[in-house]
């Protein structure tokens, strides 16, 4: 067990065992995190917060069966999937990736400094670059059925293994190393206009 799982584990038993500010440190260490998985499964930004919230919620009541057969965050990301689709399903809409949904569920405070930085040292051809590249990547997935864009985002964006996204999706491994290949040559498919790669290489 990795020191977060059994950090979590300690809160869940707490939680389980009536402390309620057990349970909103879990909030607070995980909510970033949902929101930005949610944010990049639906198209409207507004319902990002609502959709996290429902999750927590939803944690909340179901956590007297958890078991711990699985690391905390595993079982919520899937709470977090099980919501959103519900909530998308029920206003008949399809969860597409929104640049809006991106800005609000941007990454964490550090890398967004780093990269301000290294934006100001940059041309501003290189800048333009980096701009045509980062939409095309979300055009890419936006253009993604909901299963790739789920399984890559778990992949690349909250860097779930595959074992811990097949158990998200509810598939077998093997569904989850296809779906992240063909989401990966999809993207890499527009990507190289720009970046000429030769044929073969994926990002």
């Amino acid at each position: 067990m990795t020191p977060q799982a059994d950090a979590d584990a300690i809160l869940v038993e707490r939680v389980k065992q009536g402390d309620v500010r057990a349970f909103e440190m879990l909030v607070v260490k995980y909510q970033r995190r949902i929101e930005r998985l949610i944010g990049r499964m639906v198209r409207d930004s507004d319902l990002v917060f609502d959709i996290a919230q429902e999750t927590f919620i939803r944690a909340y009541r179901a956590l007297p069966q958890f078991r711990g057969e699985s690391a905390f965050y595993t079982w919520l990301y899937r709470i977090a999937v099980n919501t959103a689709k519900k909530a998308l399903a029920d206003l008949k809409r399809d969860p597409v990736i929104t640049e809006a949904a991106l800005a609000i569920s941007g990454d964490d405070d550090e890398t967004s400094s780093s990269q301000t930085e290294q934006t100001d040292m940059a041309t501003p051809d290189a800048v333009l670059a980096s701009k045509e590249i980062a939409s095309t990547v979300n055009a890419a997935i936006d253009a993604l059925s909901e299963d790739l864009r789920q399984a890559i985002t778990l992949r690349e964006i909250e860097g779930l293994s595959y074992e811990e996204i097949a158990e998200v999706m509810n598939c077998p491994i093997g569904t989850v190393r296809s779906r992240i290949f063909r989401a990966r040559e999809a993207i890499a498919q527009r990507l190289r206009p720009l970046l000429d790669t030769r044929d073969g290489e994926r990002w």
